[in-house]
């Protein structure tokens, strides 16, 4: 994706991420660049690149995608950045009823024939070479850094089309670099975006397959983090983190064995780094971690003083969480003057000894300086130097031959006394070398978040751009499991649902990547991602249809076959089968291992309906109005005006349980569907009546709730207090909007926001200082409809036996007509005493301690106070004191902030005029149906008092994060051709999988299809520790009790990954510094508790927890324990049936 950022329109010719055609490597060029104050934000590893000098001299900081000049004595590089991860699983053993071991799977590529000849595969670290004593050694990473979509879609880099864009064609790069790979031993490659690599190896033949694994199986061509795409870190979930590793190491595995298992992780060009991405290698048995971005005074810091290597602590919760982390030198470019890419303007090397144009000595000159530079900022004799850029390596002959006679020349010198030593590398090699010199490394326990690239540059918008993406992804996760989980339990296994199912696995793998979730690739692109994951979530829709009627019906020739189908526009109130048929099911699917309990809304014309259960027991119902701003959506083709609101209950888990809906019929006017509302209302609370009187305007204070808590309305519309327990609080909600900075990019200080910055040019504006107000009262929910302009409305909601409230919140067209772009926060205040303090979740997961205006490891100089302080929330922002805690759960992700004590934000929508120059070259003007994107979605506030005891707010918060991520799946049927009663008697209409609930605190994470008759299920424990008195203990369950209903023959324990036995895997340990020697330039808050440093252990070896975890497991019953945080991954072999 992108490598160096930032730039002005004079200078377009540096500008792009990584177009050819406005790549520059003319190191004059640069020079004048950076004396003209101008931020590069160049694509190819061009001359351009960030340097750092020793002691006084430093050139530019490669930061993101802008270098940072950093002394008043300036050099000459800017800089090209871009990071990648690689992860690498971990495994443990296999329970089984027999006791027998399972056998060690060997990889069909451990020993293969080439050519006749019996060769043994050498990869891994034993395909290494070996570093020299006494000599820096220069470790050449030769790579390619391949976007899945940025400038152009997936299919048009792959291919190579649309070159006035973009020049970059991925299917050339991987045929051009096997040929060089096959021509020469020496040489070495990386390759990382599994979804580019399988597009292409799938299309090669049978021989060349053969030469691929074994390049591979020697360690010659070798994959780094090998997930489907390089996912991002802020906006991705880590559920979708997981499911895309484990399907591209998946297939990794499945095709090269053991050798096609990364060891690293190599995250080169996402905008900041979670601690919790980190602790998902580590829990995948993933060696280390390498990276490009991070905030341009963090790096100064860190490559000043020697800490751009260290020991990431990523867990406050889990046993063997440290990785080894690495700071790239040059973001992911190749050193300035050494980019031999056709893309790249750099000189050859020309080795003739008679040509007037020779430049060996000159080159090799140049070179020396670098890396001795470089070297200054690293603690051992081995540095990485990253050759490579976007779209690398389409002509790799080209770039080979001349690192060949960069190598050749540089080690010659060695006969005169030249203590340099080049050789081809990969990332896991040079992590070898630096574990295998034994020192001790600082230690780092926060995260990498924000990422600034200049004073004014936070990389903080693309938390919240394109928030109906994020929210479409959010979907797609959550349809992906319901696919999963339904394909598994199908009774017979069709042969179109595992291409139905992969086809959803690998669009969502490719919407992870960082620049579809973040929202920061151009228009026609994101169009593409949308269409992808639709076309994929509809062809899944064939597998749960297909399975739905497998398990509905009692008797072997059923007599109907049920639709199942969904309706993908409820959060604009319309489904077109509720709203014309007299009678449909509706059938919700439970993808939780609890059971539980959905409040479920339906777009009706109005009228009177009866909701009847499998028992025919008719269940109350209310109807409620549609609000009148949705109403008024001119895209909205609807007829429906009401929603009829029910409450679903015991909904069995990993399981589903269906409804009868029948319009019932009280006149011949409501017989033609004509009448908006019965004459007589009945007393099942759909008194529409009733409806339409409180439904008016209000102008005096309001107040909803229910047994539990009840939330007040001001005079001027607008949430004042929330009463519970009798106690009242202060909870106000508004509205506020930024005003995003324009700017013509040329210098920091005209940074305009865009796709990846937030800058607003001011503080918040208000967006009205009167909300209009209407009232729902009814027995199952009570609503208030709030209208703040013509573009902002909202409902706030109770439902009766809820003990949160809910926010839907519609946002849009922002208007843009005065020539201003606008970024739109919702605004919580409480009277919490936070002290400058919040919490945001890493991915979902842990939370992180936010510090308003701080870091944790540098003293950090904040000229942007409000994007500086905004942080990634992916599910859950949160204050408290010591009497209080206010929490705000999300359906997407978003940037949140505490700028104020007692206060925190959401940004739930932004758009743009104006590009802020890192490469995508549009503005974030999202238009849908002619006019501004409206955005609507929903925010769940839980608020109390602080008390110790079980179930703690923070418990609560977390059940109900789970509850929201996967709530029930809405399956609709037409009935009007099956009477009641031989639906209730011919199908089965609740249904579990499971024989019992798993306990509250532990979420079935996972539960798919996995190979040859075999099922792949995960267990996760959802809190932390000191949650929660009782439900942060860690919990035991027994797999057979829970799943009676399977036959299963052999319990394997795998990494998280599920690419390895995790009694095999073992991962390499390095050694933390002694705790007297302090890197932090700034005092600590002694409150903050601080892990202990690990053991000093510098050896490869198995968790000492290992012993104990094997011991939970009982030989006969299949009994595991699960600590706070902990997943635990499991394959289950199952009988065979034939």
């Amino acid at each position: 994706m992108q490598t160096a950022h930032g730039a002005p329109n004079p200078v377009a010719s540096v500008i792009g991420r990584t177009h050819n055609s406005k790549q520059t490597s003319d190191f004059s060029q640069c020079k004048a660049l950076h004396n003209s104050g101008i931020g590069l934000r160049t694509a190819c590893a061009h001359n351009c690149s960030t340097v750092w000098l020793h002691p006084r001299v430093i050139i530019m900081l490669v930061v993101g995608r802008v270098s940072v000049p950093l002394a008043s004595v300036v050099v000459v590089l800017v800089v090209l950045v871009g990071v990648t991860f690689n992860l690498q699983p971990v495994s443990a053993g296999p329970w089984r009823r027999n006791g027998n071991a399972l056998p060690r799977r060997v990889a069909e590529s451990d020993e293969y024939l080439e050519f006749g000849r019996k060769l043994k595969q050498s990869c891994g670290y034993e395909s290494c070479p070996k570093p020299k004593k006494n000599m820096l050694n220069v470790h050449l990473v030769p790579h390619t850094h391949d976007d899945v979509g940025w400038l152009k879609t997936v299919d048009q880099y792959y291919y190579g089309s649309k070159t006035t864009i973009q020049k970059a064609g991925v299917q050339y790069i991987l045929d051009s670099v096997i040929q060089s790979l096959l021509s020469d031993p020496e040489r070495k490659f990386i390759y990382v975006e599994s979804a580019f690599f399988f597009k292409w190896y799938d299309e090669q033949t049978a021989e060349l397959q053969q030469q691929v694994r074994m390049l591979v199986n020697e360690g010659r061509l070798e994959f780094i983090g090998g997930a489907w795409s390089m996912n991002d870190e802020a906006a991705a979930h880590y559920h979708s983190i997981v499911d895309q590793f484990t399907w591209g190491l998946a297939k990794l595995n499945d095709t090269f064995g053991e050798c096609g298992r990364p060891r690293i992780g190599w995250q080169i060009d996402p905008f900041g780094h979670s601690r919790e991405q980190a602790s998902l290698f580590a829990q995948m048995g993933y060696d280390g971690l390498f990276f490009g971005r991070l905030d341009y005074q963090d790096k100064r810091e860190r490559m000043t003083h020697k800490r751009a290597e260290m020991i990431w602590k990523t867990s406050d919760n889990l046993a063997d969480g440290d990785l080894f982390t690495g700071v790239l030198y040059n973001l992911y470019q190749a050193p300035p003057g050494f980019c031999f890419d056709i893309l790249c303007s750099d000189e050859p090397f020309m080795d003739s000894p008679y040509s007037a144009e020779n430049n060996v000595k000159a080159k090799v000159e140049k070179f020396l300086y670098y890396v001795n530079l470089q070297a200054e900022s690293y603690r051992t004799n081995n540095i990485l130097l990253t050759m490579g850029g976007d779209f690398t390596y389409m002509d790799a002959n080209v770039y080979f031959k001349n690192m060949d006679k960069l190598i050749k020349y540089t080690n010659a010198l060695q006969s005169n006394g030249s203590n340099v030593n080049v050789f081809y590398s990969t990332p896991s090699c040079y992590l070898k070398a630096l574990h295998d010199v034994g020192i001790t490394w600082p230690t780092k326990s926060d995260d990498f978040f924000p990422y600034a690239s200049d004073p004014h540059s936070f990389w903080t918008g693309y938390y919240t751009s394109r928030p109906t993406s994020k929210r479409f992804e959010r979907v797609g996760n959550h349809f992906l499991q319901v696919c999963k989980q339904l394909t598994a339990l199908a009774p017979s296994r069709q042969t179109h649902m595992e291409p139905h199912l992969n086809m959803l696995r690998e669009a969502m793998g490719v919407m992870q990547h960082h620049d579809a979730i973040t929202g920061t690739e151009k228009q026609h692109v994101a169009n593409d991602y949308a269409r992808m994951l639709n076309r994929a979530v509809r062809a899944c829709g064939a597998n749960t249809k297909a399975a739905l009627n497998q398990i509905h019906p009692t008797t072997d020739i059923p007599q109907y076959t049920f639709a199942f189908e969904s309706c993908h526009l409820l959060n604009v109130s319309k489904c077109e089968l509720t709203e014309t048929k007299d009678s449909f099911t509706v059938t919700l699917y439970n993808p939780l291992a609890h059971a539980g309990h959905e409040y479920v809304r339906l777009p009706v014309t109005g009228g009177r309906y009866i909701v009847r259960d499998y028992r025919n027991v008719e269940v109350s119902s209310q109807i409620v109005p549609i609000p009148q701003s949705v109403l008024n959506l001119s895209y909205r083709f609807s007829n429906a005006t009401s929603e009829l609101v029910f409450l679903a209950n015991e909904l069995p888990p990993l399981g589903f349980k269906s409804y009868f809906v029948t319009r019932a019929i009280d006149s011949l006017d409501d017989f033609l569907h004509e009448a908006p509302a019965p004459a007589s209302p009945p007393a099942a609370d759909q008194t529409l009546a009733k409806q339409q009187e409180t439904a008016q305007w209000h102008s005096q204070e309001v107040t909803i709730g229910n047994k539990y808590l009840n939330v007040s309305f001001d005079s001027n519309g607008f949430l004042s207090t929330i009463t519970i327990d009798g106690v009242t609080n202060r909870l106000r909600q508004t509205f506020v909007y930024y005003e995003g900075a324009l700017g013509n990019n040329e210098e920091f200080r005209n940074r305009s926001s865009g796709a990846y910055i937030f800058r607003p040019n001011g503080t918040e504006k208000t967006v009205t200082e009167n909300v209009q107000l209407k009232v729902v009262k009814g027995g199952t929910v009570q609503e208030v409809h709030q209208v703040f302009s013509e573009w902002i409305s909202q409902v706030v909601r109770v439902y009766a036996d809820e003990s949160h409230v809910e926010f839907e919140w519609m946002v849009g067209p922002i208007p843009v007509e005065d020539g201003v772009g606008k970024e739109i926060v919702s605004r919580f205040y409480t009277a919490a005493q936070s002290s400058g303090v919040f919490w945001t979740d890493a991915n979902g997961r842990e939370m992180m301690r936010r510090v308003r205006n701080h870091r944790d490891t540098w003293n950090v100089d904040l000229e942007e106070k409000i994007s500086g302080n905004y942080y990634p929330v992916t599910a859950k922002i949160a204050l408290e004191d010591e009497n209080l805690r206010l929490a705000v759960l999300n359906d997407r992700a978003q940037g949140g902030s505490s700028l104020e004590d007692g206060s925190l934000e959401l940004m739930v929508h932004r758009r743009l005029l104006h590009d802020d120059a890192f490469g995508v070259e549009e503005a974030l003007n999202e238009k849908a149906f002619g006019q501004g994107l409206v955005a609507r979605g929903k925010h769940w506030v839980v608020f109390g008092a602080k008390k110790p005891t079980s179930p703690t707010p923070e418990a609560r918060e977390r059940f109900l994060q789970n509850r929201v991520l996967l709530p029930n799946w809405l399956f609709f049927s037409d009935v009007g051709e099956v009477k009641y009663e031989d639906w209730q008697k011919q199908y089965t209409n609740i249904y579990s999988a499971l024989s019992l609930s798993l306990p509250l605190n532990v979420h079935l994470l996972t539960f798919e299809p996995w190979k040859e008759n075999s099922i792949l299920v995960r267990f996760e424990h959802l809190l932390e520790k000191d949650e929660d008195p009782m439900y942060s203990k860690p919990v035991r369950f027994n797999i057979q009790d829970v799943f009676r209903q399977f036959s299963i023959e052999e319990v394997r324990e795998m990494t998280l990954a599920a690419n390895q036995l995790r009694e095999d895997s073992t991962r390499l340990k390095f050694k933390p510094d002694p705790s007297y020697i302090m890197y932090s330039s700034i005092k600590r808050d002694v409150s903050t508790p601080l892990p202990s440093p690990s053991p000093p252990n510098v050896l490869a070896g198995r968790s000492p927890l290992m012993d104990e975890l094997s011991r939970n497991v009982a030989d006969d019953g299949f009994e595991i324990m699960l600590k706070p945080m902990e997943i635990r991954t499991f394959v289950f072999q199952l009988e065979y049936k034939p």
